[in-house]
């Protein structure tokens, strides 16, 4: 690493600590020559690979775009559209792979979005899967029809006395 004051080519490590969210590394280094010290920031970067072949960065602000479109007039927040995207990096970085698909991106961001909101779900699942018929709507919801948990007797117990 060259010295930012004298362009020294070498530096020494003083300390090193990963940041809070554990996706970066900050390091203290000191020059041989000047003797001053300065600060660098290491990060992973993670590359998406596309349909079209093409590689570029992966961006949360991108993904927030995409499921901000999907829950277009639908109640959910910009606080918990930063959460899903910080979820989905997280999800995605922790894969361990420098390079995803977008199919890659695409799976991480259904389980948190089904949390969130189903009907932005399914939009976005309509699209990511390329739904060609309304078939396939209802596959989709049969689905999660499913997956939703059956109501506990205390919960029927409730519903009864409310009516």
């Amino acid at each position: 690493m060259h010295c930012p004051f004298c362009r020294h080519p070498d530096s020494r490590v003083v300390d090193s600590r990963a940041s809070d969210d554990g996706s970066s590394i900050r390091r203290r280094r000191q020059c041989p020559d000047c003797g001053r010290r300065f600060t660098t920031v290491e990060t992973a970067t993670l590359m998406v690979i596309k349909r079209s072949g093409v590689t570029e960065p992966f961006s949360r602000s991108k993904v927030i775009s995409g499921v901000r479109k999907a829950c277009q007039g639908r109640p959910v927040t910009e606080d918990a559209l930063a959460q899903l995207g910080q979820r989905v990096e997280e999800c995605v970085r922790a894969s361990g792979s420098a390079e995803l698909s977008t199919h890659d991106v695409g799976l991480a961001i259904l389980g948190p979005l089904k949390e969130l909101d189903l009907v932005a779900y399914l939009r976005f699942a309509s699209v990511y899967r390329a739904f060609d018929d309304l078939e396939d709507f209802e596959a989709a919801i049969a689905e999660l029809r499913d997956e939703r948990p059956l109501p506990t007797e205390d919960a029927v117990a409730v519903l009864s006395t409310a009516t």
